[in-house]
């Protein structure tokens, strides 16, 4: 087994914020020294691990990296037991069991990440978290040091972008927009990411599975900027709606012409379309996508624990009933009738025997 103990020592001393120079003296060693270790071209001498190990606060077994596949399923442990919480809308359980996690392994990168996004999560005032308004105050602080300290330190590039965007979202909902563009513009374009660039060295092999996940994450982004747009306020009534029926002539075209998977925008997507119609006084077609966002809130929420999907653009996709990540721990039936169905764009219409029976149609 090849030990980790150069990277690992080039970690803890970043994240302790310690040049070579100063942990060479600390050693009494040349700088020279730690460069070799942390670029794996030799190791510490055996004397001098337990004092490595002891001033970063670690065992000697951590610092060889022996224990990396205990640690490895302990953490899958905590990420497995997070994203069934989430599934739930059980936010501080997520933030119980994050906080558990970091406690365990204080320089796991994902675990903080995932601790970030449980306390960034808990001030959504899109749930049914009664006191979000405080808890956005409440972990302000800690949610911005999270971020910091992953984008500064953290090796693996997923998790600091990731990181990097929540902590600048984080800064708008707080109304730091000026800190938050500035972080925003640290982030790489679309234009050069990974995926519109590693096409040319994908093996032959792996080429057909390469292109569908590449064109799944397409349309998922096209999709969400169409709908962004949708329910703007960019455009009048009329374009709007327009908008909205080419995110279904999309969803058509991308499954060809099958159903779309059971998530939360089934239904969403068709009430916010109803809500438009609505507006511009045309009550059978509003009344058309509302039974249309109840049926989809239905399917929701007795969906299986897992589905199989095909198309030709995606290929062959699993989905999971825990893959769901919400702030509302309501059924999403419950959800439509105490909240979205309480728009006032459909004021005009709720008395009618038509909106009467959609209600009817709901579990209570």
């Amino acid at each position: 087994m090849k030990l980790r103990i150069g990277s690992k020592i080039k970690t803890l001393r970043r994240e302790y914020n310690i040049t070579q120079e100063d942990f060479a003296n600390m050693l009494g060693v040349s700088y020279q020294s730690v460069s070799r270790w942390e670029n794996d071209v030799c190791y510490p001498d055996m004397e001098l691990l337990p004092i490595i190990s002891e001033f970063f606060g670690i065992t000697v077994d951590s610092l060889l990296g022996v224990d990396d596949v205990i640690e490895k399923a302990h953490v899958q442990s905590y990420l497995d037991e997070f994203q069934n919480a989430i599934s739930m809308g059980k936010i501080y359980d997520c933030i119980e069991i994050a906080r558990r996690g970091v406690s365990e392994y204080p320089n796991n990168y994902i675990l903080l990440n995932k601790l970030m996004y449980a306390l960034f999560i808990s001030g959504d005032s899109d749930g049914n978290i009664s006191d979000w308004k405080e808890n956005m105050k409440k972990y302000d602080s800690e949610i911005t040091a999270i971020g910091e300290r992953i984008m500064k330190y953290c090796p693996i590039q997923d998790i600091r972008l990731e990181a990097t965007a929540r902590l600048a979202f984080n800064h708008c909902e707080m109304g730091r927009t000026d800190i938050a563009r500035t972080i925003y513009n640290t982030l790489p374009s679309q234009k050069y990411c990974r995926e519109n660039q590693i096409w040319w060295s994908i093996p032959k092999d792996k080429s057909l599975s390469f292109l569908q996940n590449k064109i799944k994450d397409d349309y998922n982004s096209l999709r969400s900027s169409m709908w962004l747009l949708a329910s703007s306020d960019c455009l009048s009534t009329e374009k709007s709606i327009a908008v909205y029926c080419k995110i279904f002539e999309l969803e058509k075209l991308a499954y060809d012409g099958n159903a779309t998977p059971d998530m939360w925008g089934a239904s969403k997507l068709p009430l916010e379309l109803a809500e438009q119609y609505a507006r511009l006084g045309n009550n059978n077609k509003a009344i058309n996508c509302l039974k249309k966002a109840v049926k989809a809130a239905k399917n929701f929420d007795n969906r299986p624990e897992k589905q199989i999907y095909s198309s030709l653009l995606f290929g062959k996709f699993e989905t999971n009933r825990t893959d769901y990540e919400t702030s509302d721990t309501r059924p999403l039936c419950e959800i439509l009738c105490d909240k979205w169905i309480e728009s006032d764009a459909f004021d005009k219409i709720r008395q009618t025997t038509d909106f009467k029976n959609i209600i009817a149609m709901l579990p209570h």
